[in-house]
Parts: structure tokens; C-alpha cells; sequence
């Protein structure tokens, strides 16, 4: 048969077997023609409408037959829809398991047609879809096929993808490794479901899976339990694990590290009040003393801590307690201390202290080099610095520049009594004593000037960002007891700042008061303030807020409130549709800007189709140049999960004619790749730095800092280039001052927080870092107020690997890092002759000159020759003798440097260094987690020996007194501070004897 079927040379003769009455000669010419198709199917096409009065012949025995050989000659044509009709009636005979190009693209049309169907069937609204059972029939053969070929992760796709859970279910629990199974589904969710609800759904069933294992994994419920909002099922997990073993108390406190990580301070909150409730009602009166209040920081142990093996009764009886109880309230004390953020906050500060390693030389140059009648470029260096102390408490260079300092006046001194809450962010338990010198003294107003009060208390809410518990309170009393409109902007900010997401009724309503003020510069705080508060709970004050936006005049209100209802619809995908739809629309192209932000902010790190297709749609189409440069910008933050991705979009939109694209290409690419280091994005960036518009070099050089933060030269040598360039521009004299203030705020965030930090926009465990993605929101903003550019220092995440012991403490504990050392070191420090080094401009020259100067330098040349020759026979002989001493030295090579590294916790890991490190085996301690970064828990294999500890070194009071010294400088009590930081310290105490 075979044979034949080669020989063949055209199939009209099985043709017209077809108009034989005989079913078996019909049958034989479908049967040759099936196998002949994809020879033929040129000659066969011609009589399609035969095959298909066939297939349509209910009497004719083989018709599923006629429907296949149908559907390969429409597959031929190319008509995809006809051929996959054709292949669900072939019914069987429609091989899943075949491995032929027809089989696999029908395979693939027919499972999109299904997930199709199965989608628009969930959202609609009305009567439903029918779904054909013979094409449901085809997909379930393909699911079942894929189970037993134990291709489970294709299977678990297809599931998805098709919104069948009991199949993705019946996958999962086939698999050998079910945990592996389990967080590679916790991935598909979250990287290719489009639809909010259905990932929800997917994690439901999910942790209902995992909740049924005999150990299950606590870590990827919990973070499961996150993205559900279901605070109640984590307390319980909590409250279980706490009640166990040692082992267990370390992984809830792994857990309670890994939440806080993904900084929702409103779902934490939730978690501690479910516990204490539920721990109150299980263990009665005992239970409640373990609960602390919420403003109670967690450095204060609870009482039962203190108790020893009894407590007394307020009526005087001595009751005894049970040990557990007191292990349980001790445990649940340090708890509290890690979900309030307190604990990590803490350490983080220990730890960016400790390391610092910011070169105040660059600093220093920026400061010679900035004429200081140039109040942008002044402002720029004080933020600079600010951002590249971040968190470290170090203030020296303020201190050492106060007359300098005290230049900056009116919004100038604002912005710089703001830095100073950068530079002690997280201080929690000093941040108020800092700020002292500057803040409106017991609510009065008039003591100081109104702009340092304001900023103090912008600053206080930067240092409290997202941790505001204690602080909250004072600033609501400030805000309520001001009349000026400077102190009511900090207010406004610091409180948005400090009750983050919190949604907080009360303080909405002070900020709503001061907002219906109509004071152009409190009402643009006022409606960022609400949006900070009301991040992403999509409520319905988002009406109210847009109603307000269209009565006001002022375009500074309506800009603050378009930006705060973009706030509010953060991570709500489709929910927020209507409302992007509405703002979109306007006809107020400054609400429009805020839809742009609304959809970014809507959609951040889902990589969303649509959003990006309506972002393009706005950057190319929109009459406002303000729309389109956001449209592209807003690109950045959609894109994050996917930074490779960023690059190839925006590469056309960064060469279009328009400069405001161009800015909003660069800053799209600075904000998704920021901190990777990767070279598509810095050689998109580079064409950008040497624009012919001002903003675009400002642009470009604060995106490639972003994206270049925490890499040295040895890993990529385009970042020295960069740092010579910055130096170059900042130097010149001749420069705009726009690109001069952004190639000082690059070099401000290149090296951030003491070179110890990066901006990070995802945690580890690929949940959104809201504070983090809020903050880059905001800072975009300083293209209208430079004040904002603070906001940049809440995305920054410290680059640290922190092992901790049950007690919290931080033991001296090594691992390796599998890479050169070079290759992820701390920058080289900068040294006085490059930093003093001036452009040299070039001198008027005279032809006269120039001829003379050539004469002399031939009589030169002549003389030096003849002076060669001579002397050339007399060192002859030493030189012989020399070379034999100096050879021995000149043998010794530079020794190669080691292949590795041994860190010592704590210890800097960069994020591309994450993937070289490894835990040494037989060590003391061993990790919870395996985790290459952050807080990692470790398991103490030797409890009977003693503990080495280290990381004690706060910041010491010294700093703080130095800080309180900066703030006074301003208001002229600068030298006598000076004074008090430079007297030595008295002797030690000492006995006198004759």
C-alpha cells in the first residue's frame, strides 16, 4: 500500500470514487485520500463540498472520516475555524497524541477557543455561552493525556489557562513532588492570570491543597493568604505554630519577616488583631495581658514576660502560671515586634549604619561645583545627600556645612529639613526627639519658620513611612492646629505617609478639611495625602475626590487629587476600570494624567495586554504632552515583573520627535529594570544622556542611576563611564541647569543608603512592595514639585542577608558567596586629584606663536638626541648589573584573585549576587529558609554552646545629637553646635595617690 501510495501521482481517480454509489469504493478513496492530503491537497480542495456532503450523509457509516480528511484540506486553505469544526466531528479519529504540525496547531485553536469560552462565561452577565461537548470532550482527552504522560506541569498550563480547577487539582495531586507542584502553580497564577478574581479562585483552591498535606508549607499559605486578604486563617497559623516547638517558632517568625516584607501594614495590623482576639477568647484572662496595644512598641516586652512562675491577682492571690503561657506571651511579643516592622526596622538601621560606606568626597565636589546663587542646584545637592545617607542616621556632611546649609530659604529650607527624615528613616523610637529643634512647638505656631515646620513634619512621616502607629496622633494635632498652608502641605504628606493604606476614617476627614480649604498649596498635599491613605481600597471617596477635582480652579489641587485617585485603585486590575474609563476621558487633560497614573498603578507588575495597550494608544495620540510623556512612563511600572521586556517596547517611542516621550521612554525603562543592571537598558538610556533637550539628559541620568544602582565597574565597565560622565557634567560650568540637577540626583541614588540598598519593586516572593511602588509613583511627580523627590526613598530595600537566632538576635554565623569578590564590591572610593579636576577651556593661540613655539621645539629635539647617544654607552655596563637585581622583583606575578568569598552574617548581597550564594554545610546554624537575602531565621544545631553575637552597634546618641545640631543650624545656633560635637571626651575615672 505504501508503494502504491508513492507512486501516485494525482488523486483525481480517488475523487471520483467519491460519486461511486458504492460505500466501500467511497470508503477506500477517503481512506487513501487522508493519508494523501498533505501531498494533494491543492488538487483535493476542488471537491471539498463532495467531503462534506459525505460528512453531512446521516446513512453513511464513515462520516467522522470525511469530517477529518475535511479538516486537513481547510487546515492547508488556512482557514483554522473550518478545519477545528470539521476536527471536533471526526470525534476519535482525531488523534491528540499525534505529534504532526495539523494536530498541534488544531490542538492549540481548539484549547483557545475553549479557555475563550470558559472566560467570557465567567464574567458574563446576562444568558450563557453554550459550550460545544464535543470540543470539551477534545480538551479533557488532552488534560488526561497529559496526566498520564506525567507532563504534569503542562497539564496544570492547560488547566489554567481553561479555568478547569478540578483538572489542575487532579494534576497536582498525581505529581511526586507535590510542593514543587504547588509553587510552580502559586507562579502561573501570578505571572499569567490576567483576571484578579480567577487568581484569587486559584489560590483558594490552592491553599485548600496545601492544607491537607501532613507538613504543610506555612510560607506559601501564608503568602497565598496575603493576595486573598484573609488575615483570620494567617492568626490561626500563627497562633498554632507559636503554641509548638522551638522549630516551630522560627518558621512563624520566618513568616512574619516574609509578610513584612511585602509592606501592607493595614493586612498586618488585621493579623495581630485577629490574634490577640483570638487568643484572648481561647486562654481568657491569661491571654489578654498578652496583648498589647497597638501603639506599644514591641521593644517593651509584655507583662507576662516579666512574671516569673506566678502573677498576682489584683484581689491579692498568688496564682501560678504555667510555663508554656509565658514561652507563648514571650514568643508572641517577639511577633508583634517583626509584623509592626519594628524588629526589621531596626535591624535594617543597625545593619545600614554599621556598613556604611557613601564617599562624602563625590558630595564634596558636587558642593564646590554648585554655584550657590543657583537655588535648584543647591536643593538638589542637600537631596542628594539625603538619599545617599538614606536610612543610615549618618549626617556628617550637614554638620560639617551648616553656613551652607543655611542658604536655602522659603520651599528651599522645606526640602532640606525634609532630608533630614530620609537620612533617619525608620529611627522609630528617636525619629520625634530628632526633629525637635524644627517642629511646631505644643501645636503653637510662630516659634519657627513655618517652611522648617512643615518639612519636619513631612520628615517625620518619611522616617515613620508605612509604620506610623506612634506618630499619627501628633500629626493629626499639628494639622488640626496650623492656619498656614506650609505646615498644613507637610502635615498633609506626613500623615498620608505614616497611615499608609490604612484607610483611616478620622484622619480622611482632617485631610478632607484642609482640602476644601481651597488653598492651592495645602489642597496638592491634601489629595496625595488621601491617596497614601486610601492606597488601594478602591473606595468609593474616589467619586468624592474626582467631583472635587472638577469644582476647584486651582491646577495644583486638581493635579494632588488626580493622583491620589490613582492611588486609591492600586493593584485593582479590572475593578478599576470604570474609573480609568472616566478619567481617560475627561476632557481636563490633568485628569486624564491621572488616569495614565491610575491605569500604571491599577495594573503595576501584571504585564496586562490591555493596559499596555491603552498606555501606547495615550503616548501617541494624546494632544497634552504632559498625558503622553505619563502614558509612557506608566509603562515602567505595568512592565516590572517582566524588566527584559521594557527595553524592546519603549525603543521606538525613545527616538520619537517629541522630547516628552523621549523622558517618559527613559524614566519607563529607569523605573521597571531599576537596580538589574541590564544592558538593554543601559545602552537605550545611553543615546538619551547626550540628548539635545535639557529634561531628557535629566531624565535619562536619574533612569540610568536607578538601573545602575549597586553596580560596580568590575561587573559592567559602562558604570565608571557613567560616573565620569556625571562628574563631567556636574563640573562644567557651561551645563543647563536641569541636566546639572539630574546628574546630581544620579549620583545621589547610585549610591543610595551608603551604597547598601537597591530599588526593588517586588519581594521575594514576587509579591508588589507597596510602599516601594507608591514612593517611584509619587517621585515621578518632581518634574511639578522638588519636594517629592524624597518619596524615591521608599523604594529602596537594603541589599542584606541578616540571619537571626530564636532570640532575634543577629549570631556570628559564614556562608559562601560562589564569585570573585571584585566582581560584587563596593564601589572603589573617589581620590582627590580625579574629584579636583577642572574642565580645562582652550587657549587663544597666534600664528606667530606657533611657529616660534615649532623652531624651538626641533633645537630641542636635536640637543636631547645628541645628549641620548652619549649617555646611552655609559649606562650600558650598569644597566646589565641593575637588571639582574630588579628581575627578581618584576617575577613575582599579582597573585589571582580567590574564585570565592566567605561572608560573615550580616553581610551585603547584591541582587545579581544572589544566585552564587551558598550555605556551608556542617555549620552551627542551618536556615529555615534557604533563602540567598533578608531576614533568614536560623536553626541553632548546637543550643548547649554559647552564642557569638554581633551587629550590636546602634546608631549611637552622638549621631543624634549631631542630627538635632544640623536641624538648629538654620536658625542660627550653628557654631556653638559645632563646638559641643568637637570637645574631647573627659578621662576615665581614676584614683590620685601621693
Amino acid at each position: 500500500m505504501a508503494a502504491a501510495a508513492v507512486m501516485v501521482s494525482s488523486a483525481g481517480s480517488l475523487l471520483a470514487m467519491l460519486q461511486e454509489p458504492a460505500p466501500e469504493l467511497k470508503l477506500h478513496a477517503l481512506a487513501s485520500l487522508n493519508s494523501l492530503v498533505h501531498a494533494f491537497w491543492p488538487e483535493i480542495s476542488t471537491s471539498v463540498p463532495a467531503i462534506e456532503s459525505l460528512y453531512e450523509d446521516e446513512e453513511f457509516d464513515q462520516r467522522q472520516l470525511a469530517a477529518l480528511v475535511a479538516s486537513k484540506v481547510f487546515y492547508y486553505l488556512g482557514e483554522l475555524n473550518d478545519a477545528l469544526s470539521y476536527a471536533l466531528g471526526a470525534g476519535p479519529l482525531f488523534d491528540v497524541s499525534d505529534d504532526s504540525d495539523y494536530a498541534q496547531t488544531l490542538l492549540a485553536k481548539a484549547l483557545d477557543e475553549y479557555a475563550a469560552i470558559r472566560s467570557r462565561n465567567s464574567r458574563a452577565t446576562g444568558e450563557e455561552e453554550m459550550m460545544d461537548p464535543r470540543l470539551e470532550a477534545i480538551v479533557e482527552r488532552m488534560l488526561d493525556k497529559c496526566i498520564l504522560d506525567r507532563k504534569y506541569h503542562q497539564a496544570m498550563g492547560m488547566a489554567v489557562e481553561c479555568r478547569r480547577l478540578d483538572k489542575l487539582e487532579e494534576a497536582i495531586s498525581r505529581c511526586d513532588n507535590l510542593h514543587g507542584a504547588l509553587s510552580y502553580c502559586i507562579d502561573l497564577s501570578h505571572q499569567y492570570v490576567n483576571h484578579r478574581e480567577y487568581r484569587c479562585e486559584i489560590l483558594r483552591r490552592l491553599v485548600k491543597i496545601y492544607q491537607t498535606l501532613p507538613n504543610p508549607d506555612f510560607l506559601s499559605i501564608c503568602q497565598c493568604l496575603m493576595f486573598l486578604a484573609e488575615p483570620e486563617t494567617v492568626a490561626s497559623i500563627f497562633d498554632k505554630l507559636l503554641s509548638g516547638s522551638q522549630d516551630d517558632a522560627l518558621l512563624a517568625y520566618q513568616i512574619a519577616f516574609d509578610l513584612a516584607e511585602n509592606e501592607n501594614q493595614a493586612f498586618l495590623l488585621n493579623v495581630w488583631n485577629h490574634l490577640v482576639a483570638l487568643r484572648s477568647h481561647t486562654h481568657g484572662n491569661l491571654g489578654n495581658t498578652t496583648a498589647l496595644p497597638s501603639d506599644q512598641t514591641a521593644t517593651e516586652p509584655s507583662e507576662d514576660v516579666q512574671m516569673g512562675e506566678s502573677a498576682t491577682m489584683p484581689n491579692g492571690n498568688v496564682q501560678s502560671v504555667d510555663p508554656n503561657e509565658v514561652a507563648y506571651a514571650d514568643r508572641l511579643t517577639k511577633l508583634k515586634g517583626i509584623l509592626s516592622g519594628e524588629t526589621s526596622i531596626q535591624l535594617t538601621l543597625q545593619f545600614l549604619y554599621s556598613h556604611n560606606r557613601s564617599d562624602l568626597l563625590i558630595l564634596k565636589t558636587i558642593k564646590q561645583a554648585v554655584d550657590t546663587r543657583n537655588s535648584v542646584c543647591h536643593s538638589a545637592t542637600i537631596c542628594s545627600n539625603a538619599i545617599m545617607h538614606a536610612g543610615t542616621t549618618v549626617d556628617t556632611f550637614l554638620r560639617e556645612n551648616l553656613e551652607w546649609l543655611s542658604r536655602a530659604t522659603n520651599w528651599a529650607k522645606f526640602s532640606a529639613t525634609a532630608g533630614l527624615g530620609v537620612i533617619h528613616r525608620g529611627h522609630l523610637q528617636q525619629g520625634r526627639a530628632l526633629m525637635a529643634p524644627y517642629l511646631p512647638q505644643n501645636g503653637a505656631i510662630g516659634g519657627g519658620s513655618p517652611y522648617s515646620e512643615g518639612g519636619a513634619l513631612y520628615a517625620l512621616g518619611l522616617i515613620h513611612a508605612n509604620h506610623g502607629e506612634g506618630i499619627k496622633q501628633f500629626l493629626r494635632e499639628s494639622l488640626r492646629n496650623t492656619s498656614s498652608e506650609v505646615v498644613q502641605h507637610g502635615a498633609c504628606l506626613g500623615l498620608g505617609l505614616a497611615a499608609l493604606g490604612t484607610a483611616d476614617e478620622e484622619i480622611f476627614e482632617d485631610i478632607k478639611n484642609v482640602l476644601y480649604t481651597d488653598s492651592a498649596v495645602a489642597g496638592e498635599a491634601a489629595g496625595i495625602g488621601l491617596g497614601l491613605l486610601m492606597v488601594g481600597t478602591a473606595s468609593e471617596k474616589a467619586a468624592e475626590m474626582l467631583a472635587y477635582a472638577h469644582d476647584t480652579q486651582h491646577e495644583k489641587i486638581i493635579r494632588g487629587l488626580s493622583l491620589g485617585i490613582a492611588l486609591t485603585v492600586y493593584g485593582r486590575e479590572e475593578e478599576a476600570d470604570t474609573l480609568i474609563e472616566q478619567m481617560t476621558r475627561d476632557q481636563d487633560p490633568i485628569l486624564r494624567y491621572g488616569g495614565m497614573y491610575a491605569l500604571a498603578l491599577a495594573y503595576r507588575g501584571t504585564a496586562n495586554n490591555k493596559a499596555i495597550h491603552q498606555l501606547l494608544h495615550f503616548a501617541v495620540s494624546d494632544v497634552s504632552d504632559d498625558v503622553r510623556r505619563t502614558a509612557v512612563l506608566a509603562l515602567g511600572f505595568v512592565l516590572y515583573n517582566v524588566p527584559e521586556q521594557t527595553p524592546r517596547i519603549v525603543s521606538l517611542l525613545s527616538e520619537s520627535y517629541n522630547p516628552h516621550v523621549r523622558y517618559g521612554a527613559a524614566l519607563a525603562v529607569g523605573i521597571s529594570c531599576a537596580g538589574t543592571g541590564m544592558s538593554e537598558a543601559i545602552s537605550l538610556l545611553e543615546p538619551l544622556m547626550s540628548d539635545v533637550v535639557d529634561f531628557v539628559r535629566q531624565g535619562a541620568l536619574i533612569a540610568m542611576a536607578m538601573v545602575m544602582i549597586q553596580t560596580n565597574e568590575s561587573y559592567d565597565s559602562r558604570v565608571g563611564t557613567f560616573r565620569r560622565q556625571l562628574e563631567k557634567i556636574i563640573l562644567d560650568k557651561h551645563e543647563d541647569t536641569m541636566s546639572k540637577m539630574g546628574a546630581i540626583l544620579a549620583s545621589g541614588i547610585l549610591d543610595a543608603g551608603g551604597r547598601n540598598v537597591t530599588i526593588k519593586l517586588q519581594s521575594r516572593s514576587k509579591h508588589d512592595k507597596l510602599t516601594a511602588v507608591v514612593g517611584l509613583a509619587v517621585f515621578t511627580q518632581f518634574w511639578y514639585w522638588y519636594p517629592l523627590t524624597y518619596f524615591v526613598s521608599l523604594a529602596f530595600s537594603p541589599t542584606a542577608l541578616i540571619g537571626l537566632n530564636s532570640d532575634l538576635k543577629v549570631p556570628k554565623f559564614e556562608f559562601l558567596s560562589n564569585a570573585k569578590p571584585s566582581v560584587f564590591d563596593y564601589p572603589k572610593p573617589t581620590t582627590l586629584q580625579t574629584t579636583t579636576a577642572s574642565v580645562k577651556l582652550p587657549a587663544a593661540i597666534l600664528s606667530t606663536y606657533a611657529k616660534a613655539k615649532s623652531r624651538a621645539k626641533k633645537v630641542a629635539e636635536s640637543k636631547a638626541q645628541e645628549k641620548a647617544e652619549a649617555a646611552s654607552s655609559e649606562d650600558a655596563a650598569t644597566a646589565s648589573t641593575s637588571m639582574e637585581v630588579d628581575g627578581a622583583a618584576e617575577k613575582k606575578a599579582p597573585e589571582p584573585e580567590p574564585t570565592f568569598q566567605i561572608l560573615t552574617n550580616p553581610a551585603r548581597v547584591v541582587p545579581a549576587q544572589e544566585k552564587f550564594i551558598k550555605f556551608l554545610e556542617g555549620s552551627r546554624y542551618e536556615p529555615v529558609k534557604a533563602a540567598p537575602s533578608g531576614f533568614v531565621l536560623l536553626r541553632d544545631l548546637k543550643p548547649a554552646e554559647a552564642e557569638e553575637l554581633v551587629l550590636t552597634d546602634a546608631p549611637s546618641t552622638a549621631a543624634t545629637n549631631g542630627s538635632s545640631a544640623a536641624a538648629t543650624s538654620q536658625q542660627g545656633s550653628g557654631s556653638s553646635a559645632m563646638a559641643v560635637e568637637e570637645e574631647p571626651q573627659p578621662p576615665q575615672p581614676f584614683e590620685y595617690t601621693s
